[in-house]
Formats: structure tokens, C-alpha cells, sequence
């Protein structure tokens, strides 16, 4: 659930009107606060439980932040990904990375997810758009409670997960459900099913 905050404003004063708890995203220069529900925080958290482990079982540079902004290029947004996967090597050339741990160039994000919410539209327009034009190399859509439209998840509507693989200057969709195994470009090794993701959101593991 989202409460959006009637003001427009521009990114430099809103990273500096951002309060440390909380979470905040601009939007198009309107700052929307973030109320997910348990059942998305379920999902979220396991989904950084396996992405990690996946991270720290081939030793790859890196790290999941617990919250960081992901720019758009006209400046006019900021994100804070339900699970931004950071290449920690590149940190050093993010201008804004040191004083609002801000990140603007795909080359230090080789993976972000956004767990969908009852603003689907979000996820599967502004954000995907916004995404693409950064050329992050991959997104993941995770509509564990079918809200999305039946565009995207069909008819009859079913739990699925959108993997955006970015290809020539714009990204191709897979689509995930059941027991089908999550194909991650960036890590390619992960044994993970969709089932195993929306079954997260009722506590299971």
C-alpha cells in the first residue's frame, strides 16, 4: 500500500529531505512513502536470503544493500528496489554513491527486483520503463498475489515471475511459474522455482 505525498520536488532536495528510517521513493518529482504488507516482506526477505547465498557460494563482488537509491536518468526519480544487487567495483565511479549511497549506471547493478504491489503499474510501466533506459542488464517482476494484468500474468491470472533480460537496447520478458526454475543471466547457477518464491509469502520455506 502507497501513500503519495503531494509535493513536487527535485531529487537533490529530496535526498536531502530523505529521513534515514522509513522508506521513501520520488516519483516523477512526488515523493511516495512505502507501506508494503507482511506477506510482501516475507517474500522480499527470502529472496535476499537465496540471492546471497548464491552471491557468497561463487565469491562474486556483490552486496545487497539494505536500502539504496536507484537514479533515473532524468533525474526526476529515485527507487529504493525491493532487492537492489550491487557489482561493488564499480561503487567507485558512482559519483553519489558515498553521501546517499545513490546509484545511476547499470554497470553497478547487475540485477535489481521489484516484489509487486497493489500499485502494479509501477512495476510493470514506470519502473521497467526507467529501468530499461538505465540498460540495468536484469529485472526481475515478482506478482506472487496476481495483481498485475492479465497481460503479464494471463487469463486466468496465476503467480508469475517476469525476468527482464536487457538485449539490444531493450529487454526481453521470460515469464516463471510453478515449479519452473528461474533462469538468471546473472546467476546462472540459481536453483530456484517460482513455486518456492510465492510459497515464501505464507511463511513456508
Amino acid at each position: 500500500m502507497f501513500q503519495h505525498l503531494v509535493e513536487s520536488i527535485k531529487f537533490e532536495e529530496f535526498v536531502e529531505w530523505k529521513p534515514e528510517n522509513g522508506r521513501y521513493e520520488l516519483h516523477k518529482g512526488v515523493i511516495v512513502e512505502m507501506q508494503p504488507t507482511g506477506e510482501h516482506e516475507l517474500v522480499r526477505a527470502f529472496l535476499i536470503r537465496e540471492l546471497n547465498f548464491e552471491i557468497r557460494r561463487f565469491n562474486l563482488a556483490y552486496s545487497i544493500p539494505a536500502q539504496a537509491l536507484v537514479k533515473s536518468v532524468d533525474k526526476k526519480s529515485g527507487y529504493i528496489p525491493d532487492v537492489l544487487v550491487l557489482n561493488i567495483p564499480n561503487l567507485i565511479n558512482e559519483p553519489l554513491w558515498k553521501k546517499s549511497s545513490t546509484v545511476t549506471q547499470a554497470a553497478s547493478i547487475p540485477l535489481v527486483v521489484e516484489v509487486v504491489s497493489t500499485n502494479w503499474r509501477d512495476d510493470y510501466f514506470l519502473k521497467f520503463g526507467e529501468y530499461e533506459e538505465i540498460r540495468i542488464s536484469e529485472y526481475w517482476i515478482v506478482d506472487y498475489a496476481t495483481l498485475g494484468g492479465k497481460r503479464f500474468i494471463d487469463n486466468p491470472k496465476q503467480p508469475t515471475i517476469s525476468v527482464c533480460r536487457f538485449v539490444e537496447g531493450e529487454y526481453q520478458v521470460t515469464r516463471f511459474r510453478g515449479n519452473d526454475r528461474i533462469q538468471s543471466p546473472t546467476l546462472g547457477e540459481l536453483n530456484l522455482t517460482a513455486e518456492q518464491v510465492f510459497k515464501a509469502a505464507s511463511g513456508e520455506q
